[in-house]
């Protein structure tokens, strides 16, 4: 399209051209970073619910402390059972309980969905609705998937995220990966693996046994 048009008006305007090319091309690039995530969203959303298996790696080269783990999560509508850490945190639709078995306790908390740093899988699908600028990253090959990669970048220029790098499948729309970068370069990274849909799960197992724990002799702090 721009290259149809032949203006001679100097560099200054040529100068202008360019930037106005450029501008488009970000745009388009923007744009077909969103769509792709959208449709991820979508996708996953539309689930009755899901599980899957993760991989957990915080890499910290500053202060020289790499952990690398595996968890499980269980999600449905906005209640969900994960397991990572040696511990287990329940979210029932009003309240968080976070199971230690280390040391012998449970921590209960009300949830307001609302806060910024409430977790709930509404929020992992749709995090980037709000406070992004996107951009398309690379297309790589991984375990016999096309993962196409997206790159985030905080529209707060005093976040502690430099930005966040999320791979989606192109063949299923599903989140591969979730890469967080800080402005301290440690990253986060979230790997997905073997993910289950519309399994049925029983809404039991986001019930929290009071009594059994109690029976354990854990301590409940409420």
């Amino acid at each position: 399209m721009m290259n149809k048009i032949r203006l001679r008006l100097g560099i200054w305007m040529g100068l202008l051209l360019t930037v106005f090319a450029s501008g488009t091309v970000l745009a388009q690039n923007e744009e077909a970073a969103k769509s792709i995530l959208d449709k991820a969203s979508s996708t996953m959303s539309a689930y009755s619910d899901l599980s899957m298996d993760f991989d957990y790696v915080l890499d910290n080269k500053a202060e020289d402390v790499k952990q690398e783990m595996s968890g499980d999560v269980i999600l449905k509508g906005d209640k969900y059972v994960v397991n990572l850490f040696g511990s287990t945190q329940i979210y029932d639709g009003s309240k968080t309980y976070t199971i230690i078995p280390e040391n012998e306790e449970v921590n209960i908390s009300d949830s307001d969905l609302d806060e910024e740093n409430t977790f709930t899988p509404s929020k992992f699908y749709s995090f980037y609705k709000n406070g992004y600028t996107y951009s398309m990253g690379d297309l790589k090959q991984i375990n016999g998937k096309s993962i196409q990669f997206i790159e985030l970048t905080p529209i707060d220029t005093d976040s502690e995220i430099a930005n966040v790098i999320v791979g989606i499948d192109t063949k299923t729309n599903h989140i591969y990966q979730v890469i967080e970068i800080g402005v301290n370069e440690t990253r986060t990274i979230l790997t997905a693996k073997n993910i289950r849909t519309n399994q049925q799960i029983n809404g039991s197992v986001f019930t929290f046994d009071q009594k059994k724990y109690e029976e354990l002799n854990y301590m409940i702090n409420n």
